[in-house]
């Protein structure tokens, strides 16, 4: 899962993206409102977190308003020290879907992500389900037909991101979007490379059954039973 992160504070900012990142999200974060306003516009990602107070000319319930009425349909997490009942309804009517007050834990923080994520298309679910594959995002559980698969965490994010978009062709860019930060350095061959990981974990061993992850021929990869 991508997520963005918009916090000025260069601790805070530090600490939840290298937390978020052990946990297996890919997370791009920036320091301005003016920039996360660029950035937030970009449809790839799956959530986004605004830190309130922002230097530049938007603060994140502006950056939430205008991101809403370009189209992103991400769910977005305010983070603010400021935890009035009215601070809060305003800022869910700027079209955030959850508010956090300063200072937070991060186990926490991490719940809520977990609860935005299990929001429509996948209302009130827990565990992910296909075919005979299970995914429990919660507990970093995944099974097939009863038995338990050991994944890393970024196997266990494409495997994540692929139980999300069931039946639907991912390209290799549209994978490398989701999985890995801006930051990083992935070549087109590293998503073969962690398809093949999932492949000899999750198809290999049930020989017996059928293979879930297909290759699309010149267009790229689903999941498909």
């Amino acid at each position: 899962m991508k997520v963005l992160l918009v916090e000025d504070e260069d601790k805070i900012a530090a600490a939840v993206k290298r937390g978020l990142e052990l946990k297996g999200y890919a997370v791009d974060a920036v320091t301005d409102g003016d920039t996360g306003l660029s950035y937030a516009l970009d449809p790839d990602y799956d959530v986004i977190i605004l830190d309130r107070m922002l230097p530049g000319s938007l603060d994140g319930l502006d950056i939430a308003r205008k991101a809403r009425a370009e189209g992103q349909k991400a769910p977005i997490l305010i983070l603010t020290a400021r935890g009035s009942i009215d601070d809060k309804v305003e800022g869910l009517n700027s079209g955030a879907d959850d508010y956090l007050v300063k200072p937070f834990s991060f186990s926490e923080l991490v719940a809520r992500i977990q609860a935005l994520l299990r929001r429509p298309p996948i209302p009130n679910a827990t565990v992910l389900k296909y075919a005979d594959l299970t995914l429990d995002p919660s507990r970093y559980e995944v099974t097939r037909a009863g038995k338990p698969i050991k994944l890393s965490s970024k196997e266990f994010s494409l495997l994540e991101y692929f139980m999300r978009h069931a039946e639907q062709i991912l390209t290799k860019e549209t994978i490398i979007n989701h999985i890995w930060n801006e930051d990083a350095i992935v070549m087109p061959n590293t998503v073969e490379v962690y398809i093949g990981y999932l492949r000899s974990k999750l198809d290999k061993p049930f020989s017996g059954k059928p293979a879930l992850i297909k290759t699309v021929r010149g267009f790229g990869y689903k999941l498909s039973s």
